[in-house]
């Protein structure tokens, strides 16, 4: 576990956290987008998690550094991310990083980072699957016909940060496109599969049958996608 920094499509230098499985460099790659709070203790903890289960996990941030310690903080850091640069330089940055060693690099995020994986989908062509986590981003912003990695979603139907019914728009787009996809609908509310305690600071609260299904289903697609992981 460490801090690395790797070079953006444009030539600057982001940095991020990552986490290596015990088997070494080859392993299969994935990049993992943060939350709405940065790169806390908890999306660290979900990268060591991935690293675990066999795969090289790198959190770009985002946010340089800066991280909300709350409600607020978070929203008005959100609030100045321009999205477009973060999923076509830093997420890609990240992705061509990891492919320097590994056959096959996926793309995952939660929140507005699983909102930024549906982006990232659609702009970093060097993706070979991508895992959305109870995040959306505005339909507008999202050209299926770019889209060719596999993609799997997991939305909860109590969801208040968007409508569950954005997400059978959003499948209109992908069926018209050709887009190979998986999509998940559960009873629960948004960051269902968090551990992170500042989620109860909103009002939110970890499902724990929907979060043990959901990382049963994410783990066995990127196993399928990416290549068999071996767990450390």
């Amino acid at each position: 576990m460490s801090t690395v920094t790797f070079t953006r499509p444009d030539g600057k230098d982001c940095s991020g956290y990552y986490a290596e499985p015990a088997n070494g460099t080859k392993a299969p790659g994935l990049v993992v987008i943060q939350e709405w709070w940065g790169v806390n203790d908890h999306i660290r903890s979900v990268a060591d998690h991935y690293a675990k289960k066999g795969y090289r996990a790198l959190v770009p941030d985002l946010y340089r550094g800066k991280v909300g310690l709350d409600a607020k903080e978070a929203e008005h850091l959100m609030g100045g991310l321009n999205f477009g640069d973060a999923a076509t330089q830093d997420v890609r940055g990240a992705v061509q990083y990891l492919k320097q060693s590994s056959p096959k690099v996926g793309v995952t995020g939660y929140c507005m980072g699983g909102a930024l994986t549906i982006l990232a989908a659609c702009f970093v062509p060097e993706a070979d699957a991508a895992v959305a986590w109870y995040g959306f981003p505005p339909l507008d912003y999202v050209d299926a016909s770019k889209i060719k990695a596999p993609l799997m979603g997991h939305f909860a139907i109590h969801d208040g940060f968007f409508k569950i019914e954005q997400v059978d728009e959003l499948e209109s787009k992908l069926k018209a496109a050709g887009v190979t996809y998986t999509f998940y609908r559960y009873e629960a509310g948004h960051a269902f599969a968090s551990d992170d305690p500042i989620i109860h600071t909103v009002g939110l609260k970890k499902n724990e049958a929907a979060a043990t299904q959901a990382w049963t289903r994410t783990l066995e697609f990127l196993d399928q996608q990416l290549g068999a992981a071996q767990p450390a």
